[in-house]
């Protein structure tokens, strides 16, 4: 399971807005089993800007906590608790999000593997510039021989704060993997943030940062993701280190 960043809208994306740096895959946790996860990442931007009330994230160390459950073939239900650990009282709990997943049964035998999660929740105004948001999220994955390929087409809304008034953003994340050997897998991580379909942002404005990453299944009871990230525009948080431990139950 891969998630992505909470990548919001903003011209001031160098604050505090990257807890999560995942794109998803179509499968599910399997039937009465729990996975833990720990997502860590920290960005290394150098940037003291703070805009819109968003504390900068520069060095700022981000750990949030997945617990995901698999209650049957075609549906899953995860919580996020997000928590931040920087200088200049910037280590706090963020805040925390909800997010039922629902996807086609591998019995259905479709070519491609294909989900939808729903996310919704808070985080700290003093973190994000929209509190309260919502984040629809198609998931389209395929194994083709040693190749693997996946793509979220998401779309998120602030419910409430800076960015209420603007409707869905389009945040198209990628995920391309070439698997070297039983349990080892390398490849890129896209995740990009453009603004509404019709009327998309400026590029300086838009967030788009591509991950050259690695995936260990050194186990089926473990998953490690690792990876370092580079912005390609002005708002966008760079360089970011990411990893991801999860383990399942």
């Amino acid at each position: 399971m891969i998630s992505l960043v909470l990548l919001l809208l903003s011209t001031a994306a160098r604050a505090q807005d990257n807890y999560e740096i995942q794109v998803y895959g179509s499968d599910l946790v399997a039937p009465n089993q729990t996975m833990v996860e720990l997502h860590s990442n920290i960005a290394f931007s150098n940037s003291q800007i703070q805009a819109e009330g968003v504390r900068p994230a520069d060095h700022a160390f981000h750990e949030t906590i997945e617990v995901t459950h698999g209650f049957n073939s075609w549906m899953e239900v995860g919580v996020y608790f997000f928590n931040s650990l920087g200088s200049d009282d910037r280590t706090t709990y963020v805040g925390s999000h909800l997010r039922p997943r629902f996807a086609v049964p591998p019995s259905f035998n479709w070519p491609v593997g294909v989900s939808l999660s729903l996310e919704a929740g808070y985080q700290k105004r003093e973190y994000s510039e929209d509190d309260w948001t919502l984040e629809i999220r198609p998931i389209i994955d395929k194994q083709w021989g040693k190749w693997y390929f996946a793509f979220n087409p998401t779309f998120d809304h602030a419910l409430h704060g800076y960015n209420s008034g603007n409707g869905f953003n389009f945040s198209p994340n990628l995920k391309i993997n070439f698997s070297f050997s039983a349990w080892l897998a390398s490849g890129i991580e896209y995740y990009g943030s453009v603004g509404p379909l019709t009327a998309p942002q400026s590029w300086s404005n838009q967030q788009q940062q591509v991950f050259v990453v690695s995936d260990l299944n050194v186990s089926p009871f473990w998953e490690l993701n690792m990876g370092y990230g580079i912005g390609f525009t002005e708002s966008t948080v760079s360089p970011i280190l990411k990893w991801i431990v999860g383990y399942r139950f």
